[in-house]
Order: C-alpha cells, then structure tokens, then sequence
C-alpha cells in the first residue's frame, strides 16, 4: 500500500490515455472483450502501469478504475463504471439502475446487474475470509448487459484485488472468480467458494432449514467457547484441538436473528443463503464450522489467490514469467496505444513507459 493521492497532473493524463486505449480495444475488438480483459489480473495490472502507476501499488487499482470511471461516458462506447472508493462504492446499485434504464435495459436485466454488484461484494466479504477487508468496488457493464466487477481488500497495508467477469459466472458461490491478485497466500484462508466446500454448503443450508433450537443445540454439542477454538493452525496443518474448559457462549444476537430469518425463508441452496439480509462473515463462519464438526463436512482452506500484482519476475520472484501471456498484453497495449487518437507527446510517453516496463 502506497499513501497518498494521485496528483492532478498525472490523473488528468490517465483519463486521457485511458479513454484512448479503452476506445481502441472497442473498436477493435468488442464491448464483451473489453470487459474480459478488465476481468483478466495480469491485464489490469498491465494498463495500470502504461497509465503511470507503479506495479506494486495498492492505488493502482482504485486510480485506474476512477480514471475508467471519469473517461468512459456511457453515450459514447455503451459502457458504465459505477462505484469507486471507501463510500462511493455503496452507490453502485443506484448508479447500475440509472445508467441501465439509459440503455433501456429491461427491468429484469436492471435487477440482475444490482444482485451481480451486491453478490459479488458480498460473497468477497463473506464467502470468501482471506482477512481482506473489501474498501473498493467498480462494477462496469454495458449496454448489452455484460459486467465485470475490479474489488479490493486491505489487510496489514497489503492489497488484494478480486475480479469477476458475466460471462465466466455459473453460480455466485461456486469459482466465480475469474482471478484473484495479491502480493502473498495467505496461510489459512476459509473459502466457501471452491469446488472443495460444495458439501460444506449444502450442509450449511441444511443446517439453517432446521429449527434455529436445533442449532444451538448443535453448538452447544460441540462445547465451545468459540468455534475458532477448535483449530490450530500452521502453514502445512489445520487440526481439530478441543478447548480445555467448557464453558458455552452463544452467536452473536445479530447472527442468530438472521439464521432466523434464514429459517424462515427456507433457501433452496447456498447462494439463496448467502443472499438473505443478515448473514455475513460470522454465519458463514459458524455453519462452516459446525458442519464439518458435526456432519463431517469440511471447506476449503486454501488461499486462492494468486501472485499478480506484477507480471512476474526474471528470477521467479513472485512468481515465473508466463512468457506467451506477457506478449499478448504487451502486443495488445502496443497496437491500442498506437491506434488511439491522443496527441503525439503523449502517446510517445505511454510508449515509452511500456518499453520500460518490458526491460
């Protein structure tokens, strides 16, 4: 994490060369390709730099999108960025509704775009506990109904950056992800969205259809003070160590008024779950926890994240080089940088800075 904010100078130039490229890739390609190549990490993290922003800073992301948001007026590609930083990231959904009725999206195309900003931010926060706190969110769409969605999480002055893509999206809770950045793995990371939770979640509906009694029974069967006191954790083992005392403390009242409404409400599966008003971090957590404790049922712990803050380094650091993906953002950047219709100075600067970028 960098402090401070982008100067003017520099802002100004990138949502300058930012519409120029952007503009390029659509005219070129399509409004589908350029939302896949916003949803692709290392192509992010590619324009970010030729913008001006150095690889391993954490306002590269929220600066580029904030450029994206100012350069890319909707009447003129079919294409919206809404949300943004801290605050103006809860606007999304009244910005997606404004926007999307300009592109006379249908009603039921306009509620699938807010669910697809809400589920994504939710399922990063909750479904997914690496110990990043979401602080950004940019949901970009357009007037087709396509979306990609760049989001950050900020942990010990760390970033770690999800993306998602329409088109990649079978089911909000199960690998929805189309990449996910980050300077590290994180030793143990509670992820209900990998393939390896899917008896864990079904288990986790299972528990919430029963009775709320039922399941305080079920905690109180296992004797815990906290269900994070059964595990102990180390970079190779997650094992189940039962507490020495016995003393019983309940959930949060706020997560068992929502495992109430979740009773209630009878979901048909976990993404129904996920979706009901109330159920965060902790529920997830608890019948995470309680149904590998009692049925058996474990989720994944595993980080699944992965180094993409850079491209990669010539020594392996972060990671090796993918030589033939390098080539094709490079070549990409190249051709669009050339094609777009900013002045000569500038042009000549990006260039410049992406063969820096190269060496």
């Amino acid at each position: 994490m960098h402090v401070g904010k982008c100067p003017p100078w520099l802002f100004k130039r990138m949502v300058r060369l930012g519409k120029a490229i952007s503009t390029a890739i659509v005219e070129e390609y399509s409004r589908e390709e350029f939302l896949r190549r916003l949803a692709d990490p290392f192509f992010f993290q590619s324009l970010g730099c030729v913008l001006g922003f150095d690889y391993h800073s954490s306002g590269l992301t929220t600066t580029t999108c904030g450029a994206l948001k100012e350069a890319l007026k909707p009447e003129e590609l079919g294409i919206a960025v809404c949300g943004g930083k801290g605050k103006v990231s809860k606007r999304a959904p009244h910005e997606i509704e404004k926007i999307a009725d300009e592109f006379s999206l249908g009603e039921k195309k306009i509620d699938e775009l807010t669910y697809a900003s809400k589920m994504s931010a939710k399922v990063d926060n909750a479904c997914l506990q690496d110990g990043y706190q979401l602080y950004h969110h940019c949901f970009v769409f357009s007037e087709d109904g396509d979306w990609a969605v760049v989001q950050q999480g900020m942990h010990e002055r760390l970033a770690r950056r999800y993306h998602w893509l329409s088109d990649g999206v079978r089911s909000f809770v199960d690998e929805p992800h189309s990449g996910i950045a980050g300077d590290r793995r994180e030793e143990v990371v509670l992820d209900m969205t990998a393939h390896e939770s899917e008896d864990a979640r079904s288990a986790s509906v299972d528990l919430v259809r029963e009775d709320p009694k039922h399941l305080m029974v079920y905690v109180r069967e296992a004797e815990q003070r906290s269900l994070d006191d059964y595990f102990e954790r180390s970079p190779q083992v997650l094992k189940l160590v039962m507490p020495t005392e016995h003393a019983i403390t309940d959930l949060t009242e706020r997560t068992v008024v929502a495992l109430r409404r979740a009773y209630e409400l009878q979901p048909e599966d976990y993404e129904e779950l996920v979706a009901i008003r109330g159920i965060g971090p902790k529920a997830v957590r608890a019948l995470a926890l309680i149904s590998d404790l009692i049925y058996g049922k474990p989720p994944s712990w595993k980080d699944p994240a992965k180094f993409a803050f850079c491209v990669g380094g010539k020594d392996g650091v972060p990671y090796p080089i993918d030589k033939q993906h390098y080539d094709e953002v490079t070549s990409l950047l190249e051709q669009a940088i050339k094609e777009s219709n900013v002045g000569n100075k500038e042009k000549t600067k990006a260039m410049r800075r992406l063969s820096d970028f190269i060496k």
